[in-house]
């Protein structure tokens, strides 16, 4: 992997990853990584027939069987070469929609968690390609269905969230996000409008909104930080699955260290 300067060094236009602010590491992000896999030869994802719908979305999450699971042998190889590699994959599923999958990467630093992401997307198009499909990062391929779209779940923490054992310091690192939603909103992805809809689990885009273990607020505040104290980490669904990490982890940065 390689960081793109122009001829001078100075960081090209294209390079997100030198505008992050988090020098020592302070800040840890967590992505979850949706996409579809993509049937080229009809279109569609994985596992739709040729002529009409599936079943509705809902028994493919987490599925178990060639009636409902497409595509899990890429889906393993994918995991076993992110861990040959040394990427901190913490996890897989499949989605709610069919051919939607799902991977989660941990990092402490957020040029590190980018980092990471960056590689992990490269291999996922690599062994999708050696099984003749493609991988469909955008957030709202199915928009035409009443089927879910993919994010890029962005859970993070820094030492303020991590040990901030307040209820009121951790809704004043919500409130912080109030007054920046454009700004947010632009980093997060392209055709957002489409995906953050307030349905399928998701707040509107002209919403702002927060609450424990509300999959659908724009900022969940997870049980474990309400469990542990208010103390942990938060999470913001808004990202989509084509978004930039690196310009997602800058802009959540920028926001809360506005807050102390």
């Amino acid at each position: 992997m390689n960081k793109v300067l122009n001829e001078d060094g100075s960081p090209h236009s294209s390079n997100a990853r030198a505008i992050i602010q988090d020098e020592d590491n302070d800040f840890w992000f967590g992505f979850e990584q949706e996409y579809f896999l993509w049937d080229l030869s009809i279109n569609k994802p994985l596992g739709f027939p040729k002529e009409g719908e599936p079943e509705p979305q809902g028994p493919y999450y987490c599925p178990v069987g060639a009636r409902y699971a497409f595509g899990r042998k890429l889906i393993e190889e994918h995991l076993d070469l992110c861990l040959e590699a040394g990427l901190n994959v913490e996890g897989i599923n499949g989605e709610v929609a069919i051919g939607q999958w799902e991977f989660q990467i941990f990092a402490k630093g957020a040029k590190n968690a980018g980092d990471q992401m960056w590689v992990a997307r490269y291999l996922l198009e690599r062994t999708a390609e050696a099984y003749g499909l493609a991988i469909n990062w955008h957030c709202k391929p199915l928009a035409e269905l009443d089927w879910n779209g993919s994010g890029m779940h962005a859970n993070f923490s820094n030492s303020y969230i991590r040990n901030a054992k307040s209820e009121e310091k951790i809704r004043k690192v919500c409130e912080a996000f109030r007054p920046v939603v454009r700004e947010h909103i632009d980093a997060y992805g392209e055709d957002n409008h489409l995906r953050l809809t307030g349905k399928h689990e998701t707040a509107s885009i002209d919403d702002f909104t927060y609450a424990p273990s509300d999959r659908g607020a724009s900022i969940r505040i997870p049980l474990f930080t309400v469990q542990n104290g208010w103390s942990g980490y938060l999470e913001d669904r808004r990202p989509n699955s084509a978004a930039d990490p690196y310009k997602v982890a800058s802009r959540i940065i920028e926001t809360v260290s506005k807050v102390y």
